[in-house]
This record gives structure tokens, sequence and C-alpha cells, in this order.
């Protein structure tokens, strides 16, 4: 089933465009990464996605529902990380992670055992007290990725959710997104400037200037930009849309 579907969206500031006339789906299941350097649009997407924008054209679609006639059933389906921290610095990992389910309608008894089943996996547990002005950037992100699956979306959407962090926190947050993906049918969206986060199986989408440069499984994408790396591919693909 078709988790994302974007068809035909522009959006602009001041009379430039942010983006234009960009379109792609993404299915159950699949890792989609969202390549672009800083200024490609991307966190453009994810508002209009989110509706934090209204599209002024086109159409996007979540697991069916138009997200500006359908609101609450497409919103409802999907988690999201974004790029800047919306933790409260002054509640505990636990209490940041309670009020987000009560947002969404749940007990709390049952927030308080959907939240301890996600920190475990994110080996978090230990830290469900803390406030999370002790915790560093990498724990940060674990409890935002927490809080995002909180109230089991069906889509996954994740904003340069790694930018700052280590090389080790950031593959370890790469791999753990990557096996949610997997293992429990995820669909994933996840926006980065960073080229050694794409993985050979998959999904790709080259973002520059506001335009996509390509879109398709990893290897294609190669193909098609005659190209043996990621790197080299995105090169190719950006120097095209500036020639």
């Amino acid at each position: 089933m078709t988790a994302l579907s974007v068809a035909g969206i522009s959006y602009s500031f001041g009379g430039a465009f942010a983006l234009e006339d960009v379109g792609f789906d993404i299915a159950e299941g699949d890792f989609t990464v969202l390549l672009g350097p800083n200024g490609a649009g991307k966190t453009t997407l994810f508002s209009l996605i989110t509706r934090l924008y209204d599209a002024p054209a086109g159409e996007i679609r979540i697991f069916g529902h138009d997200v500006r006639r359908q609101s609450r059933q497409a919103l409802a389906a999907i988690g999201v990380v974004f790029q800047q921290p919306t933790l409260d610095l002054d509640l505990t990992v636990m209490q940041n992670l309670l009020y987000h389910g009560a947002l969404h309608g749940l007990a709390v008894g049952e927030s308080r055992r959907r939240a301890e089943r996600e920190l475990a996996r994110l080996e978090m547990a230990e830290r469900a007290g803390e406030k999370v002005r002790r915790l560093n950037g990498g724990h940060r992100r674990r409890v935002e990725i927490a809080r995002a699956l909180l109230h089991r979306p069906r889509l996954l959407l994740l904003d340069e959710p790694t930018v700052g962090l280590d090389v080790p926190t950031r593959r370890a947050i790469v791999d753990y997104v990557h096996a949610l993906a997997r293992e429990d049918g995820l669909a994933v969206l996840w926006a980065t400037h960073l080229i050694d986060e794409v993985r050979d199986d998959d999904r790709l989408l080259v973002l520059h200037r506001g335009t996509l440069r390509a879109a398709g499984p990893l290897a294609e994408v190669l193909a098609a930009a005659g190209a043996e790396t990621v790197e080299g591919a995105f090169d190719r693909l950006t120097a095209k849309a500036a020639a």
C-alpha cells in the first residue's frame, strides 16, 4: 500500500520557489532517503506533509487520506522527528512521552506501557526518570524517536535527525530506524545531507534547489546517473541542475 503520495507540490517564499513540481510515492516498509544539501527544500517539504504549511497546489496523501481535506486521519498515521529539538528540557524522559501520549488520547497506563517498550528498544529504559536537560544529544534524539513511535504510526518522518551527533551515535540511530522499516513494515522518509547515511537497499530521492533530480531504488538512481557511488551520482545530478 502507498504510505505517502506527493504529487505536483510547489511552494514559494516571497516569489522564490522553495519547491517546484515535486512528486514521489513511498510504500509500506520502504526506507526512503531524501538527500539534499542545506537549502534544498527538505524542511519545507516536511512542513507541507505535516500541515505546518499549506500547499497552494498539488496533492499530498498519507495512506490515501488527503492532508488538506482529511487532516485528522492523515496526520494520525505519522510520527515526526523534527530537525530542531522539541522536547521539554525540564520534564523527565517519561513525562515527555506521557504528555505526547495524552495529546493522542492514550490512557496514562497504556502510554506508560508503550513508552517503556520503546525506551527499552532504544536502550534508554534506565533514563526514564532523568530530566531531558541532563541527556546528551544522541540520547535526546532517541527519546524523540521513542516519542514519535508512541502512538504507533505507520509512516515515520525524520528531518536531519543526526545533525550534530558523533559518528557512532549517527550509525546506531540509522541502523535502528532501518530495522524498524524492515521488521515492523514502517514506511520511513529520512531527510539528510549526509551521503554516508544512504544504504544499498534504500530508495533515494535527490532534491536540489527545490526540484527532484532523481527518485527510485538506489541501484536505479546510480545507473541512471552513470555513477558507481552515491557521492558520484549526487555530484552529477546537482551539476545538471546548476547548468
